[in-house]
């Protein structure tokens, strides 16, 4: 099977699900806000829609990929291990002394564990040792020490598919930006994306190793909607500076021939281009006419110079 998204109505025959757990747990009344949520969840409820959304999809004969199992899967591998905990307990985000009492815990852990806890975090009460460093100690048990992903629910934002390529989503907010992180890992490392028979997966934007600044792409912007023509919202998520970059880089090679930047409002009603705007076939689309009658869009197309765009209205 090819591998690739190439229609936004063509047949799905396989998907990525994350399904609610442990991550969606940690959301409380007091952090659920800066966790991107109004509320907390009913964990046990999202679980039995989720299952009963995926199994709809399996008897339509959709391969079903759950992203906490193909992480447990990636760590199996000891280069993925390895890269993945170097970035997660790296300076940045743990001091060196927690860090090295952190990672052996971590590493001696069952794949299917480790997994469950890199999308749904560490609290201080979870270690099975004291903890040391300055970050322990201002530390309550409740507090967390990994950061939960909770919004790993939506699969389709920190990565996306155009054509038989990836973009590696920068994420707009903080607390989003760590899941871009397991799903390089899962694509670089997971034997079904980087076997050497199949072709490992061809990166068109993105790195978590690198910081974008102001440049931003959220996967819910991107739509390739056919005949070389990719569909991306500037909204609240995606920045002009991070839809350029796309454009410069699909142009380059050759994956895309003309780009559509629709200007979105910046509210949270507009977060993603599609929440207001939205392909059933080739011919029909559902529409939050509020916000998609303010729409701006501009066509970019290579310019003339390498390298360069032609912008127009």
């Amino acid at each position: 099977m090819t591998r690739g998204l190439f229609s936004e109505v063509g047949r799905l025959r396989k998907v990525l699900v994350c399904r609610p757990g442990l991550a969606q747990r940690r959301l409380t009344p007091a952090n659920c806000h800066d966790l991107l949520f109004d509320d907390v969840l009913w964990v046990a409820q999202a679980r039995n829609d989720h299952d009963a959304f995926t199994s709809a999809m399996i008897e339509r004969d959709v391969e079903v990929l759950e992203m906490h199992d193909l992480l447990a899967q990636t760590l199996q591998v000891p280069n993925a291990l390895a890269w993945l905990l170097d970035r997660k307990l790296s300076a940045d985000y743990m001091d060196m002394e927690l860090a090295e009492q952190i990672r052996p815990w971590m590493e001696a852990m069952p794949p299917a564990r480790l997994a469950e806890i890199l999308i749904g975090g560490v609290a201080r009460a979870d270690l099975p040792f004291e903890p040391v460093g300055l970050l322990a100690q201002c530390a309550d048990a409740a507090d967390l020490l990994i950061a939960p992903l909770p919004n790993t629910l939506f699969t389709r934002d920190n990565s996306c598919w155009i054509g038989d390529g990836v973009v590696l989503g920068s994420m707009y907010w903080p607390a989003r930006q760590q899941e871009t992180l397991l799903m390089t890992a899962i694509y670089r490392f997971h034997p079904d994306f980087a076997s050497t028979e199949r072709g490992v997966v061809t990166e068109w934007w993105g790195d978590p190793d690198q910081d974008h600044g102001l440049a931003s792409i959220e996967g819910g912007d991107v739509m390739p909607i056919g005949n070389g023509v990719v569909l991306v919202g500037m909204g609240e998520r995606s920045s002009p500076q991070g839809v350029a970059q796309l454009a410069r880089a699909l142009f380059a090679r050759g994956a895309a021939t003309r780009v559509l930047a629709a200007q979105l409002p910046k509210s949270r009603g507009a977060m993603h281009l599609d929440t207001v705007f939205s392909f059933c076939d080739v011919d029909l689309v559902t529409v939050f006419p509020e916000v998609l009658n303010g729409i701006r869009v501009h066509s970019l197309r290579p310019g003339l110079a390498e390298g360069s765009l032609d912008v127009r209205l």
